[in-house]
């Protein structure tokens, strides 16, 4: 069986390509030069050689905040022009039978909240959100007219060796030895091992749909810093009361951007934010993997 993924050189096609490779004959489409077709998407078509039967589109523009207008424009151009030239490039050859997309929970733009589900509406106004859930339209349109099984995944903090984000900044400040707990690290987080983007394919390949994807159990953010300093043989970071972290949160305000605190970043310290997996599991039979017991750093 023939299959696309854009993409593929980051995070996640790195540790997720040699399972797919197991089970599909895995063709890649993105910038390097080890990619099959490279292409910048965002600003051309692809040229393809063949149809395909299975489409994972997870090339797109990551998280960040933008500096600049153009920075701004780079997540539309990225993740909403590059799937629309991808769907283009796709026309020409013969669409896929499956299309699956790599979306974010962020399009529900929640800063802290319990078991969202899909029903919650998609609040996000970061460029990165707003360009994201402008793709899920596009493509919802696009499947529908020419007849593909859709399948959109809304991923929440991704574990996986040498993780970015959140969880890899986490890693390095507790590596670093500048890294500090607030209120006892209580605030829980949806987490999913990489890993189980790639058991899920062929199951939203058959069925489609819209799902979060998480572990069933949410950790703590003590949980997950107990977890890395065992890893690494460190004690756990110092825990600050939640009124000191206040107080260097008002300062942080003030400072600017550079500060390492301010109020936003207490709130996503302090403020549980999960999601409900229980759709997935519910409609497609999938079980995901438990990320405490398997989370290795690197």
């Amino acid at each position: 069986m023939k299959f696309l993924f854009t993409g593929a050189s980051g995070f996640l096609g790195y540790n997720i390509c040699p399972l797919l490779r197991e089970r599909y004959n895995v063709i890649t489409a993105g910038l390097t030069p080890q990619d099959n077709y490279t292409v910048d998407i965002s600003k051309n078509i692809p040229n393809l050689y063949e149809r395909y039967d299975i489409v994972l589109h997870a090339a797109g523009k990551a998280h960040s905040i933008p500096k600049t207008e153009t920075e701004r424009q780079a997540f539309f151009d990225i993740n909403l022009q590059g799937t629309k030239n991808l769907c283009a490039a796709l026309e020409k050859v013969g669409v896929p039978r499956a299309f699956i997309f790599i979306s974010t929970v962020a399009v529900y733009g929640c800063d802290y909240g319990v078991n969202i589900t899909e029903e919650y509406p998609l609040n996000g106004t970061t460029p990165y959100a707003m360009s994201k859930r402008l793709a899920e339209e596009y493509l919802q349109n696009w499947c529908r007219k020419h007849n593909v099984v859709l399948g959109i995944i809304r991923p929440s903090l991704i574990a996986g060796p040498n993780p970015p984000g959140n969880l890899g900044a986490m890693i390095t400040g507790i590596r670093r030895g500048r890294y500090f707990s607030i209120a006892d690290g209580r605030a829980r987080k949806s987490v999913l091992m990489v890993q189980d983007i790639a058991n899920l394919i062929p199951l939203l390949a058959r069925k489609g749909g819209i799902y979060n994807v998480c572990d069933s159990y949410q950790p703590t953010f003590r949980e997950l810093e107990t977890l890395i300093c065992k890893q690494m043989n460190k004690s756990l970071p110092l825990s600050i009361p939640y009124w000191l972290a206040k107080g260097m949160a008002l300062i942080g305000d003030c400072l600017g951007k550079k500060a390492p605190l301010n109020s936003l970043k207490l709130n996503k310290i302090t403020k549980s934010l999960t999601f409900s997996n229980e759709k997935a599991m519910r409609e497609l039979g999938w079980k995901p993997t438990n990320v405490l017991e398997n989370f290795k750093i690197e």
